[in-house]
């Protein structure tokens, strides 16, 4: 729905007055309650813009010294090159695991589906302290504690399940018939996946991707248990600036990643779209 049409609805013939009134307090109602959820993180942009050392309302001037200060940090760039390392890398991990389970889920009917599906999306319903915890105390055994693939896999294994239920839902609404149709006109398996299957599910796969690659990028407890100090990602650096020095760079950090984030979601509807 855009926003004309929210302003501007054509309801249907046998709306009464209630009906219509219901509408409206409806929407209304939806609009109060995103209002009340954005307000706050809207709240922190124009404190990154502030000219007092300290996060605090009212201003007493405007200056972009906190964003000065952020680009020529050696540790807010050392952590963005950190968070630019590890999220891709889980992203590709997650986004190839979790495509070809939902694949294999969708074609398969077995005893314990189920159960193997719950066990799958797991890390959206754990604990992340949990997870963090868990994820220490066996990387610690291995030695993938303090690396950057340990870092990698953890943070492919939590994305890993939104690619899974993204693309399932896309294979909910796909015609088998084309993959038996290629098989038995010669191609291969691998060469229709590629050619038939991947392009059909595409816009299930790149939506996990982004969600993906957004839980990469936000993640900040299970990278307190695993990485070492020199895998340092956005999202802990601001930890640590919030605990030992507060001061508005984490507000210019935090406008920076909402903008960023806006950005992976406003791509994402827009692919939404181009299916629909």
């Amino acid at each position: 729905m855009s926003f004309f049409s929210f302003l501007r609805p054509q309801f249907p013939a046998y709306f009464t007055l209630l009906d219509k009134a219901g509408w409206w307090a409806l929407r209304l109602f939806s609009l109060g309650v995103l209002l009340y959820l954005l307000l706050p993180i809207l709240a922190i942009m124009p404190l990154s813009f502030s000219a007092s050392s300290f996060l605090a309302y009212p201003m007493p001037g405007w200056s972009l010294q906190w964003y000065h200060n952020l680009f020529t940090s050696d540790e807010w760039a050392r952590a963005a090159k950190n968070s630019f390392i590890v999220a891709p890398a889980a992203t590709v991990i997650a986004t190839t695991l979790g495509t070809l389970t939902a694949v294999g889920l969708a074609r398969a009917n077995f005893p314990g589906k189920g159960l193997l599906m719950s066990v799958l999306i797991a890390p959206m319903v754990v604990p992340i302290v949990v997870v963090g915890v868990a994820c220490y105390l066996f990387f610690a055994r291995i030695g993938l504690s303090d690396t950057y693939a340990g870092l990698i896999i953890v943070h492919a294994a939590l994305g890993a399940p939104f690619v899974v239920t993204t693309v399932l839902a896309t294979l909910q609404n796909f015609n088998h018939n084309l993959v038996r149709a290629s098989l038995s006109l010669g191609a291969g398996p691998l060469q229709t996946f590629f050619r038939v299957t991947l392009p059909v599910i595409a816009p299930g796969v790149i939506s996990g991707a982004l969600f993906a690659f957004a839980t990469s990028f936000d993640e900040v407890v299970v990278t307190l248990f695993i990485a070492g100090p020199d895998q340092v990602t956005l999202p802990r650096q601001m930890f640590t600036g919030i605990r030992e020095n507060i001061n508005p760079t984490i507000a210019a950090v935090a406008t920076l990643l909402i903008l960023f984030t806006t950005a992976l979601m406003g791509a994402l509807e827009w692919m939404r779209g181009r299916r629909a």
